[in-house]
């Protein structure tokens, strides 16, 4: 057994013993000097590298080699999910020692300091960096990279189209630098570019292997107003939306529904430009050629209205078989009309088949078959004699127009709407949309048209004027128009008569003018053309003649008519008497001659 060693130390402090210390003043500085000299010599602001010897969910633990550990908060590590106990990371040295003794450090701003030198190098390298997305903004998200908000597209985020940004939130991803601004300091990231080109790669596989009619399987990717986009695994194609089916379609999301899965046909693609025409409705049989075989001319059938046209409406009978109802058979009346008139969008109506081609696809309808033809019984309907109501429809110079009914039309002729009235346009007289009363005069069933009459409606009153207005009986009258034959002159009854200029002579020798009253003896009166033919200068003229002797009035009478005096027809009985004697003796002068 060995002894041991109790022999005193020579140079120990007893006093340093006695005030607690356990060591003497030259051992606690060279203690110190070697533990200063074990530590790093660290600088504020300063970045340096260190470890991460602890972590929780609110700060992490990094030792730097330093007389105390920093503590870092993990929100600044959120661009790094999976960073661990041991990692070596950079520190920013805020502070050596707070009040409190803590060393202060910041990851953020370590990687801030360097990060433009990072971001530069990772565009030029083309290398691949991790981000944290913070948020979003328009157009995209925000992206912490290397401690710099970088903005990263919409359309970067993936090959396919984002329904939901906010699911991107708080994730972190891969990127590629694809821009930078260093004047205003900004930078664009891609997570897209990092996929497109194995994508590439894989589309030139796929459309190598493509073939017209080949059948894939699809998902519906984006849905379009002109058509929907496919992804067949790598590679999109296009349904146009006249390929989505037979029968009309208005909008693409009424026949597919996003991440839809689809067989779909190839038509065509294009190797150089990568497009691919794809089909839906091709994998279906037409429909025409599914159509009842039965189905003829004559049939009814019911259907929707699919379109309109002013000429007509299409009405869909069956998914993808439409037949065209034509303005013209939507009524029997011949009045052009618009189709609007009658259909519209929607209606689910019934017609009847009028022509039907099943080579050539094609169907006209008919909806005005539904009706009885109303001239197909218009003798008896429409009697000639019968009185009925029309609604006036349009004007010509020679009459009016008018529709009894939906279908049947008749005509006015101007001669007809009044047996007293000089009527010069039918416009002076009635109005269109305004109801008239006819009798009916006429039928022509052939061209579906009545002649019709309005003034028929009361008793003719010439059979009345032709007792009053007799030939050589005066009336007074004013004029009230002057033409360049003559004038026109109203007289009692409503009844307008005629003067020539040489009638109007006054017997002071002077013209009559209009508005003159005047008194007017009738020289013509001819019932069927509805004329009083008048004269003013016949008045005074025949009073003259009564007051000459009648030795001075013979010789005259014996005299041949002059150019300017009436015609017989227009003459008075005394001058129709002389003009036969004069006609007596022309035939006794012929004779003696012989």
């Amino acid at each position: 057994m060995n002894e041991l060693n109790n022999s005193p130390i020579e140079d120990f402090d007893w006093s340093a013993y006695e005030n607690g210390e356990t060591v003497g003043a030259k051992s606690r500085q060279e203690l110190t000097a070697a533990y200063e000299e074990s530590l790093n010599s660290v600088k504020d602001k300063e970045v340096i590298e260190g470890t991460i010897i602890a972590l929780n969910k609110r700060e992490a633990v990094v030792n730097i080699d330093y007389k105390s550990d920093g503590i870092i908060p993990m929100s600044e590590f959120r661009y790094n999910p999976d960073i661990k106990v041991g990692d070596k990371v950079e520190v920013f040295i805020e502070n050596q020692e707070d009040r409190k003794g803590q060393l202060i450090l910041s990851h953020k701003k370590a990687r801030a300091s360097r990060s433009w030198e990072r971001i530069n190098a990772a565009l030029e390298n083309n290398e691949i960096i991790k981000g944290y997305i913070k948020c979003r903004t328009k157009g995209g998200m925000i992206v912490d990279v290397f401690g710099i908000e970088a903005f990263l597209p919409g359309s970067q985020i993936d090959v396919k189209p984002i329904r939901d940004y906010d699911v991107f939130v708080g994730k972190t991803m891969e990127f590629k630098v694809v821009k930078i601004n260093e004047e205003f300091r900004n930078v664009v990231v891609s997570h897209k570019a990092l996929i497109e080109a194995e994508l590439e790669q894989q589309k030139r596989e796929i459309i190598s292997k493509l073939e017209k009619g080949q059948v894939l399987e699809g998902t519906v990717k984006n849905i379009t107003s002109y058509g929907v986009f496919i992804d067949l695994g790598g590679v999109d194609g296009l349904i146009h939306i006249t390929d989505l089916s037979w029968g009309r379609v208005s909008h693409p999301s009424e026949v597919v529904a996003l991440d839809q899965k689809l067989n779909v046909v190839i038509l065509d693609f294009d190797n150089e430009k990568k497009r691919i025409a794809l089909g839906l409705k091709q994998l279906h049989p037409h429909p025409w050629d599914a159509l009842d075989a039965e189905l003829k001319v004559g049939d009814k059938v019911k259907g929707k209205v699919v379109v309109m046209a002013d000429y007509g409406a299409f009405l869909e009978v069956a998914p993808g078989v439409e037949g065209l109802i034509h303005v013209s058979e939507m009524s029997w009346s011949q009045h052009l009309r618009s189709a609007q008139e009658f259909l519209k969008i929607g209606d689910e109506i019934e017609a009847v088949i009028l022509t039907l081609d099943r080579n050539e696809r094609k169907m006209s309808l008919g909806i005005k078959q539904l009706k009885k033809d109303p001239w197909e019984d218009i003798e008896i309907k429409y009697p000639i004699g019968s009185r009925h109501t029309a609604k006036v429809r349009n004007f010509t110079n020679f009459g009016v127009f008018v529709e009894i009914e939906e279908g049947v039309d008749g005509l006015i002729h101007i001669s007809d709407l009044s047996w007293t009235k000089k009527i010069k346009h039918p416009s002076e007289f009635t109005q269109v949309g305004a109801d008239i009363e006819v009798e009916v005069l006429q039928i022509d069933k052939d061209n579906r048209r009545l002649s019709l009459g309005h003034k028929q409606l009361e008793e003719n009153p010439w059979d009345v004027f032709e007792t009053i207005f007799t030939v050589g009986s005066v009336h007074e009258g004013t004029i009230i128009e002057m033409l360049e034959k003559g004038a026109v002159v109203a007289l009692p009854y409503g009844v307008e008569g005629f003067a020539t200029p040489k009638h109007l002579v006054k017997e002071d020798g002077t013209q009559a003018k209009v508005d003159e009253k005047l008194n007017f003896k009738v020289i013509e009166f001819n019932k069927d053309s509805k004329r009083i033919i008048l004269s003013h200068s016949r008045t005074f003229e025949e009073d003259t003649r009564a007051e000459k002797p009648a030795n001075e009035r013979k010789p005259k009478r014996a005299a041949a008519p002059k150019k300017e005096e009436a015609p017989a027809a227009t003459t008075t009985p005394l001058e129709k008497t002389t003009l036969g004697d004069l006609e007596a003796l022309a035939a006794l002068k012929e004779k003696l001659s012989k």
